[in-house]
């Protein structure tokens, strides 16, 4: 029942129960490999999450050492002469910002600055009368160099409506007669913003529009000079948006286009919100100090005693000490490309503006691309640098520059956002991922993964390669089954035959001879054909006893002719036996009986298989080869054997014909037995095709030993 079921499956439906049991197999396992995978993903993307915060503490901590450097500078430093010392002894020096060339922490620093309430620039780097810059210990090439740098601060400034592009005449700022304070403008500043200035400060405020009037105009009021860097710390904290050209950065923010899925999807922490700063923004109070400067004596102050050459020729130092309220600095950039980090000072009811200009690419570079570059982040992240949505810069470790040409090559992964700390809290680090590696677990799973692939589809194909070959053989042997039927019913249907009518006398006394003949050559057909069944079944249970002894070809010969000369003389056929004077001694180790199924069986094949041939013979030759072999052939004159089926015969149960349609008779079994006895005994079998027929070549190696 189960060898009819099996015969019953073919291949297509082999190839499909197959494929659904490995479905089956496949896609639990893909299913576990990818939630394995995922996870790993998931703590691969928490791992670089973290060294991203790191790097962006690690950022804002070297930023913010920078600028507490400059917050602890006081209001006197930035002029060009400063007081040390106690109050008794005071000593007038050089302020260490006078310093030529400019030297700094600051990365990117172009110079310092300071513009007076009437709006007037200034900076630490000349002294309030060039006059007299020798007596300073400047040369006349060295105070060339300063006032060029001078003039280049002045000029960015200018370019950005931050002071004037000329020196403005010196004003006079009428003060009202109460002290302005810090909380006076203040409050007048709101009140603008809201619409409507009281009318106790409306002169300490101008109009907006006077920020944007020609070069060398001279302000209305003491503070509208200085309304462009209100304006600047406008677009920082949020109080008021200006829209500035966006022609030196790369892009928006948005035209990234980041992949937030890691962000929303990672279970180690909850999402951070878009644009989380670094730390919690502190309330930077306004530090007071008492400040002592060394201000030029005026005309006006000097004593009458003094000689008037004296006025003209040499600068009189007057020192004065007083208290100021500085504001904690603010950054912003600039149209022109540069960044300005400053603070307002108050001193006397009067606002000063205090600062220093910068390289912005320099400034972001220097620490930003420098510490990112250091880190494992930029082997396989890209950072992006913005302010207020604009992509200042872009850095990845696998560019060949470092550097991003815009937001089209920044796509990925959104890996960690934030912003810096204050005064840069515009300022916003955003680190992206291309392809985030998987680590060594990764490798792990992919490794493991492929080798369950490669498992299941070797399985698999041997499986069918099997399931393909039992199908095979059930037919084959379906075959055999009804050729063995066959082969049996039609000798033993003419035994009984003839010998019914011999036994009913119904054949005269010259046909006698001729039925027992037929009588005859059909049982030795039985018995060739029960012969190479049984010697099949004992080759299968390995339970063949072969006794090979060593034989001279010619005794083999001998042995041999008898047995087929009847054979192939009662098929009508005419056999040629041949024996080279130089092989008859040779001596070969096989078995005399099993050589001799051997040649029947070629025999009988040739019988078979050239019944219709125009010439009935059959040629045995034997002859040396290289003199270390024996070749045995059996030559017939039929149509030959096709070339694609010339390893195939010498297979078990094979037929070169259908059952349905054959003509010829046979089991499939006698090449196969020819080729395993062959085997057993040492030798080799092929077929060749001559012209006409085929050749089948039986190869023995010779018996040096008693090669006579």
């Amino acid at each position: 029942m189960a060898r009819i079921a099996f015969h019953a499956l073919s291949r297509r439906q082999l190839r499909r129960w197959l494929a659904l049991f490995f479905l089956a197999l496949a896609v639990p396992a893909v299913v576990l490999i990818r939630q394995a995978y995922g996870q790993l993903k998931w703590e691969a993307f928490h791992q670089y999450r973290l060294r991203a915060e790191e790097l962006t503490r690690r950022i804002d901590g070297r930023y913010s050492q920078l600028i507490a450097g400059e917050e602890r500078r006081t209001f006197a430093d930035y002029n060009f002469l400063v007081v040390t010392g106690d109050p008794q002894s005071n000593f007038i020096q050089r302020s260490t910002l006078a310093a030529y060339p400019v030297e700094s922490s600051l990365p990117g620093l172009l110079g310092y600055f300071q513009v007076d309430p009437d709006g007037e620039f200034r900076t630490p780097l000349l002294p309030d009368s060039t006059a007299v810059a020798a007596d300073y210990g400047i040369a006349p090439a060295e105070l060339a160099q300063r006032q060029a740098l001078a003039r280049r601060l002045r000029a960015i400034l200018s370019e950005n409506r931050l002071v004037h592009a000329a020196a403005a005449p010196a004003i006079e700022v009428a003060v009202p007669a109460r002290t302005v304070s810090r909380d006076d403008y203040l409050i007048a500043s709101e009140a603008s913003n809201a619409g409507a200035a009281p009318a106790p400060y409306a002169p300490l405020l101008a109009d907006a529009d006077e920020a944007d009037a020609p070069a060398g105009a001279a302000p209305a009021g003491a503070v509208a000079a200085q309304a462009a860097f209100d304006q600047l710390g406008a677009t920082v904290t949020g109080e008021k948006k200006i829209a500035r050209p966006s022609a030196s950065t790369l892009g928006r923010v948005e035209d990234l286009q980041l992949d937030e899925r890691f962000q929303a999807a990672a279970p180690q922490a909850p999402r951070p919100p878009p644009a989380e700063p670094v730390a919690k923004l502190e309330m930077r109070a306004v530090r007071k100090e008492r400040s002592t400067v060394a201000e030029p004596e005026t005309t006006a102050d000097r004593p009458a005693t003094v000689a008037p050459d004296r006025q003209e020729t040499s600068e009189r130092i007057r020192i004065r000490t007083f208290e100021s309220e500085l504001d904690p600095f603010e950054f912003s950039l600039l149209d022109s490309g540069h960044a300005v980090l400053f603070r307002k000072v108050w001193r006397d009811g009067q606002r000063y503006i205090q600062g220093a200009l910068l390289d912005r690419d320099a400034f972001v570079q220097a620490i930003v691309a420098g510490s990112f570059r250091e880190t494992a982040l930029a082997q396989m992240s890209d950072l992006v640098v913005a302010w207020q949505g604009d992509v200042l810069a872009a850095y990845s470790g696998r560019a060949a520059d470092g550097y991003g040409a815009g937001t089209q090559a920044l796509r990925g992964a959104l890996l960690h956002r934030a912003r810096l700390s204050a005064p840069l809290s515009a300022l916003e680090l955003i680190f992206s991922i291309r392809a985030l590696p998987a680590g060594p677990g990764g490798r792990v799973i992919i490794g493991t993964a492929g080798i369950l692939l490669l498992v299941l589809c070797a399985g698999f194909f041997w499986m069918y390669r099997l399931g393909i070959g039992q199908i095979a053989v059930a037919r084959q042997q379906q075959d055999f089954i009804a050729a063995v039927s066959h082969e049996l019913k039609t000798p033993l249907t003419s035994i009984r035959m003839y010998a019914e009518m011999l036994r009913e006398g119904w054949v005269s006394a010259e046909k006698k001879r001729e039925y027992y003949g037929f009588i005859h050559d059909e049982g030795e057909r039985l018995t060739r054909l029960i012969n190479n069944v049984l010697q099949l079944a004992r080759m299968t249970r390995n339970d063949l006893e072969m006794h090979l002894a060593p034989v001279t070809t010619a005794e083999l010969m001998a042995t041999v002719r008898p047995k087929i000369a009847a054979q192939a003389e009662r098929a009508g056929f005419t056999l040629n036996m041949e024996c080279a004077d130089d092989t008859r001694t040779a001596r070969v180790v096989v078995d005399q009986d099993c050589f001799t199924q051997v040649l029947i069986n070629l025999v009988d094949n040739a019988i078979k298989f050239c019944a219709k041939a125009d010439k009935r013979s059959i040629d045995i030759d034997a002859h040396r080869q290289r003199d270390d072999a024996v070749v045995f052939t059996v030559r017939d004159y039929g149509s030959g054997v096709a070339r694609d089926q010339m390893k195939k015969i010498f297979r078990l149960f094979y037929r070169s014909e259908s059952e349905l349609t054959r003509e010829t008779v046979g089991t499939g079994i006698g090449l196969a037995l020819v080729q395993q006895l062959t085997a057993a005994m040492h030798g080799s079998v092929d077929v060749v095709n001559v012209e006409p027929g085929a050749q089948f070549r039986l190869r023995f190696p010779i018996d040096p030993a008693r090669d006579a």
